[in-house]
């Protein structure tokens, strides 16, 4: 018979799914153990049993709700039904604001896939291509001679590495925020550089303060200690 559920269970998943996330980004998915992510949420491994069933599937759920918390904001954004051009600039801050408030969540999608079993990796995989056609058909309507030209997804997937890769060297203490890159990417992609605007207060200072990362070297190195 299936144990019943707490009044607090979601609550409590969610905070085991942060605690682990965090572990996955900082030592990598092989080098964490679940006896660590046990300690790390405070729990006994029978009670972490209680909300997972193994390694992988805390991976699968991490990664799963990542991506359909990214499709619920596709979601949103086209029930508001705007203009392309606005749809983008709406697309590109959402997911920025996202991606700074999930920043292990969103490593663990980036750099994890690999690891999680062939039926959950293909769902995940899934969700990610549904999330890219949304940006490239947005700039499809933007610009149809790009899609008529298969030039659409390529975009879409550029501005994926632009946003993605942000978040390897962005520092949310420093005085340029998400919103202010997310406006960067929009005007990087509509306009070229000539078109991206200087934020308050210096910009370009702020940039160079937040890229400091290991005397100027993105913070990709990590994941080195494994779990003992």
């Amino acid at each position: 018979m299936a144990r019943p559920r707490s009044a607090g269970y979601d609550e409590q998943r969610e905070q085991i799914l942060a605690a682990a996330a965090a572990l996955f980004a900082l030592r990598g998915y092989t080098a964490t153990t679940m006896n660590g992510v046990a300690a790390a949420c405070g729990v006994s491994k029978p009670t972490l049993y209680h909300y997972v069933r193994d390694k992988h599937d805390l991976l699968a759920q991490i990664a799963r709700g990542h991506v359909q918390r990214l499709e619920a904001l596709v979601s949103e954004v086209d029930a508001a039904g705007l203009a392309p051009e606005a749809r983008l600039r709406e697309l590109i801050s959402r997911f920025m604001a996202a991606y700074a408030g999930a920043r292990n969540e969103h490593r663990v999608l980036t750099e994890d896939v690999r690891f999680l079993e062939p039926a959950a990796r293909s769902e995940v995989l899934d969700g990610q291509r549904r999330v890219v056609d949304a940006f490239a058909s947005t700039i499809g309507g933007l610009r149809p001679d790009l899609e008529a030209d298969a030039l659409a997804k390529p975009l879409a997937m550029l501005v994926f590495g632009m946003m993605n890769w942000t978040f390897t060297w962005w520092r949310s203490d420093g005085a340029v925020d998400s919103s202010a890159l997310a406006a960067m990417v929009q005007q990087l992609l509509t306009g070229g550089l000539p078109a991206v605007q200087a934020a308050r207060g210096s910009a370009g200072a702020a940039l160079r303060r937040n890229a400091a990362v290991d005397a100027g070297v993105p913070d990709v190195g990590r994941r080195t200690v494994p779990e003992r």
